[in-house]
């Protein structure tokens, strides 16, 4: 078995557990490569400083052949962590080291013991669907053009509104007069669209979510919308650019450059506890239910 371990950052109280897991998997022959930063940062770590495993640092090296990718962080970790993986399919295994962890659902103290059933695959694999950008004008080939979580337009150097024009499958929707708008998938409908209005999405629906950024206008309210639509997009503004961002990557595009939104053509897949783990992680992040009458 081969498998990737990947993160951006990693605290000195979770290294222990980090230890632990490249010892199980050393004892188990099973093959270890490391992305090439991370490498460079747990080689900081006296447990680590002598660190000899083979390094990723480049997606064409994650070869479909790797079994699993597991990612040390919070749910930005993974969020980075696809960009390497892309249409691979090689599922990930999240284990929370940060803070809300709706994507790293592993504990770092359930993940240790769970760790026989991770590797025998044995535990449930949950589709995720993406997000896919086409852009009018070339855009830079550096800039990955899917995201798992959103895809928001923003106003850009101007305290002005931006327009931004909304079509589905050609046919005009609205004008949206506020400071952006948000294109979340289910995944991501618990991120930034939540804080902004939006509703909560089990990730199994095949939706979309347009969800506008303080709006001018008191009846613009998200819109939940088949992600089997396309969604085209205009933007107007005062300046000559808007901003980009796509999950954690952010660029900035002339006014003039028009956008496509799908559906991507696959999915990325996060090996959870139980099928239903959904709801419970709901429970347990956001707090529902946590009232002195319950």
């Amino acid at each position: 078995m081969k498998i990737a371990i990947y993160g951006q950052n990693i605290g000195k109280k979770n290294i222990d557990y980090l230890n632990k897991f490249i010892g199980y998997a050393c004892d188990h022959s099973i093959e270890i490569y490391i992305e090439k930063s991370f490498s460079n940062i747990l080689s900081s770590f006296k447990e680590f400083e002598n660190l000899d495993f083979p390094v990723i640092s480049h997606y064409k090296e994650l070869t479909k052949d790797f079994s699993l990718m597991f990612t040390f962080g919070g749910d930005g970790t993974i969020l980075s962590a696809i960009t390497l993986i892309r249409d691979t399919g090689i599922p990930i295994v999240g284990v929370n080291t940060g803070n809300l962890g709706f994507l790293a659902t592993f504990n770092k103290d359930v993940f240790i013991q769970k760790i026989d059933q991770i590797f025998n695959r044995k535990l449930y694999l949950m589709p995720r669907s993406l997000l896919w950008l086409k852009t009018s004008i070339l855009y830079d080939h550096k800039f990955f053009n899917f995201a798992l979580n959103e895809i928001v337009i923003l106003r850009k150097e101007t305290v002005s509104m931006i327009t931004i024009d909304v079509y589905i499958d050609n046919e005009f929707l609205t004008s949206y007069w506020a400071d952006g708008l948000i294109i979340s998938t289910p995944t991501g409908s618990t991120g930034y669209s939540l804080s902004c209005g939006g509703p909560i999405i089990s990730p199994e629906n095949n939706n979309f979510v347009l969800t506008p950024i303080s709006p001018h206008n008191l009846f613009s309210r998200p819109l939940i919308i088949s992600d089997h639509q396309t969604v085209h997009l205009k933007v107007h503004s005062r300046v000559k650019y808007y901003s980009l961002s796509m999950d954690t990557r952010l660029i900035s595009l002339n006014k003039d450059n028009e956008l496509s939104i799908q559906k991507a053509p696959f999915y990325i897949y996060l090996l959870q506890e139980e099928k239903n783990t959904y709801y419970k992680t709901l429970r347990e992040k956001l707090l529902w239910g946590m009232d002195q009458r319950n």
